[in-house]
């Protein structure tokens, strides 16, 4: 009988023995990329620890609940420290403002509720720091998301993470077939946050009990109007609040705070119904509203797609998928109609409330846990 002389594969997948592997891990100071990078140093691997100055930190060193602070870039220094593996921290600010601050403000000026934490996935880390990793002959780069890779009969395939309440999957469609060849998730095999904390408590690690980040990292305390206020003065011009039917209803103190959805705060108090935003019109310096069924969404336009499915997007007529249009809501029922490589039309089998431009509209099966990629939701 023939022997199987084939090495066998180290837990991130190569047939070569941890030590001779380099991993670049992406540290953001929280306490699950030091878990990651703590897990597999301790594994034996080559780690190379890389935190990234997104911004200038100088105002928020002590500001808890933030990703990417000053703060946070220490921690991940002590990490690296206590663990052993060299450290370091690149200044990519030029690149995020960029490629994601003004996009973010711009957007918002245009009407649209973006989602900045994606830009910076698909621009930054899974671009320019992977790039870096590559550079620096790593491997694979293995961040602290919680979502899953497993191998595929053509390539890496990208599924939700087996705890629901964290998986991040939403925020990384758009991560490409190629990067993720080269990207490594630890930790979304895991049944629960409290799993990722009792790791850094069994690594010893300062970070076990830090807080998670809750704003998005140049947005203290979620206050996006005050940052893009600065970015675009202009932002903050005044207009009227209009209903649909062309009746002006009061003023506003500029469309940047308002969201499509929203019903509270409208200062247009006195009226017999409720009346939620329907869409915000930047060139008019419009806030147009509305009874709450105009809210219901059945097609979406959706552009940019990112398609991580074995065939090609547009080699069907339609795809049967479940979509997801807000990060915060669960898949539903959807018919995806491709246009072209990059251009579909969703129809959502049940409607949905409070679809906005620059959100994004990521795709899932049904019938496991497999992500499909996705694209942005545009006006059409």
């Amino acid at each position: 009988m023939a022997l199987d002389n084939k090495p066998s594969l180290n837990s991130l997948g190569f047939a070569k023995a941890p030590a001779d592997t380099r991993v670049v891990v992406a540290m953001s100071g929280g306490v699950d990329s030091s878990v990651v990078a703590a897990m597999l140093a301790e594994e034996g691997y080559d780690v190379v620890g890389v935190t990234l100055q997104l911004y200038d930190h100088g105002a928020a060193l002590a500001k808890k609940g933030a990703c990417c602070a000053g703060l946070d870039i220490h921690d991940a220094r002590r990490v690296a420290e206590q663990m052993g593996f060299p450290h370091y921290v690149l200044d990519y600010e030029n690149i995020f403002k960029d490629a994601v601050i003004d996009e973010f403000a711009d957007s918002y000026l245009g009407g649209a509720t973006p989602v900045p934490c994606i830009r910076c996935n698909e621009r930054v880390k899974f671009k320019d720091l992977l790039e870096t990793a590559k550079d620096l002959d790593a491997d694979c780069m293995a961040t602290g998301h919680y979502i899953q890779r497993f191998p595929g009969p053509q390539s890496a395939q990208l599924h939700a993470a087996a705890d629901a309440s964290r998986d991040q999957s939403y925020f990384l469609f758009s991560t490409t077939a190629e990067q993720l060849d080269f990207l490594r998730f630890p930790l979304g095999h895991l049944a629960s946050k409290a799993d990722t904390r009792a790791l850094a408590t069994k690594y010893n690690l300062s970070v076990a009990d830090k807080p998670d980040s809750q704003d998005i990292c140049f947005v203290p305390n979620g206050d996006y109007a005050s940052v893009i206020r600065k970015l675009r003065p202009e932002a903050a011009d005044p207009g009227n609040i209009v209903h649909v039917d062309g009746r002006v209803l009061g003023r506003h103190e500029g469309v940047i705070n308002y969201t499509i959805g929203q019903r509270r705060g409208l200062g247009i108090g006195g009226l017999t119904d409720p009346l939620y935003v329907i869409r915000l019109d930047a060139e008019t310096k419009s806030v147009v509203v509305g009874p709450k069924d105009l809210l219901a969404t059945r097609t979406v336009p959706v552009r940019e797609i990112n398609w991580l499915g074995d065939e090609p997007f547009a080699s069907k007529d339609a795809w049967q998928l479940a979509v997801k249009v807000r990060s915060t809501r669960p898949p539903t029922e959807a018919i995806i109609r491709p246009i072209n490589a990059s251009q579909a039309t969703v129809e959502l089998v049940t409607p949905e409330e409070g679809v906005s431009p620059g959100q994004a509209c990521v795709f899932y099966d049904p019938e496991s846990t497999r992500i499909y990629g996705g694209g942005w939701i545009h006006k059409g």
